[in-house]
C-alpha cells in the first residue's frame, strides 16, 4: 500500500474528509521530512508507513477541536502537529513557532514546497514571542508538562481562546497542578489507527477576568 493510500484509510478511520489534495500534501510532507530526517535528525520515528501513524494520523485525532481562526502550534519541531493540521484545515491561519533553527528551516522549505499559504513560521523561544493578536487555539505536542505550558504559552491564547495539549497516558498529577486562571474543559481518550499506546488530549481555557 503507498503512503498516500495509508493516509487516507487512516483519516478515513478517524472520520475526518480528507480531499485527495491534501493525501497528496502530507505524503510530499512525509516524503521532505524523512529526507531532511538523515541530515537533521528531526525525528526518531524512521519507518514512512509509522510515520503515518505516529506523525500524521496522531496529528490529525485531534481536528474535530480545531475551529476556526488564529491557531499556534508551540514548540512546532518538525512540523507537529501543525502541518498535517494546517494541510487538513486550509481555512485556518497557523503559526509554527519553534526555537531552533535547523527546525525552522525545515519548516520553511515544507511550508514552500507544499505551497502552504496558510502557515507561518517564527524562530523564538516561546517566552520571548510576541504576537499580536493573540492566538483563538494553541495547541501543543509533547511540550512539557501542562503547568510549564501553561507558564509560557498561556498569554498567547486570547481570554476567549482554547489550549489544546496533547498528551500520553491520563496525566493525572499535571491536572493537579494547574494554575487556577485557568479551567479543565475536558479530557478526550484519542483513537489513533494503527497505534498501541495510550493518547490522550487536554482542554483548556483562559478563567474570564471578573
Amino acid at each position: 500500500m503507498s503512503i498516500e493510500q495509508s493516509i487516507i484509510d487512516g483519516s478515513e478511520r478517524l472520520g475526518i474528509p480528507l480531499s485527495s489534495r491534501a493525501a497528496e500534501q502530507l505524503a510530499a510532507y512525509l516524503g521532505l521530512l524523512e529526507r531532511w530526517n538523515r541530515a537533521y535528525n528531526l525525528t526518531a520515528v524512521r519507518d514512512p508507513e509509522a510515520m503515518v501513524v505516529r506523525h500524521v494520523l496522531d496529528s490529525l485525532s485531534i481536528w474535530p477541536w480545531i475551529g476556526r481562526g488564529r491557531v499556534l502550534d508551540v514548540g512546532s519541531g518538525a512540523g507537529l502537529p501543525g502541518i498535517p493540521l494546517a494541510i487538513a484545515r486550509p481555512e485556518c491561519a497557523f503559526c509554527l513557532l519553534d526555537s531552533n533553527g535547523k527546525r525552522t528551516r525545515f519548516l520553511i522549505q515544507a511550508t514552500a514546497e507544499l505551497h502552504l499559504t496558510n502557515i507561518e513560521v517564527v524562530r523564538s523561544r516561546v517566552e520571548d514571542y510576541r504576537p499580536y493578536p493573540l492566538f483563538d487555539c494553541v495547541v501543543s505536542r509533547a511540550f512539557a508538562t501542562l503547568a510549564e505550558l501553561l507558564a509560557s504559552a498561556g498569554r498567547l491564547c486570547a481570554p476567549q481562546g482554547q489550549l489544546l495539549a496533547m498528551k500520553g497516558i491520563f496525566p493525572d498529577d499535571e491536572l493537579a497542578c494547574l494554575p487556577l486562571d485557568y479551567s479543565l474543559v475536558g479530557v478526550y481518550p484519542l483513537y489513533i489507527p494503527g497505534l498501541d499506546a495510550e493518547r490522550h488530549l487536554v482542554h483548556l481555557a483562559p478563567v474570564p477576568v471578573s
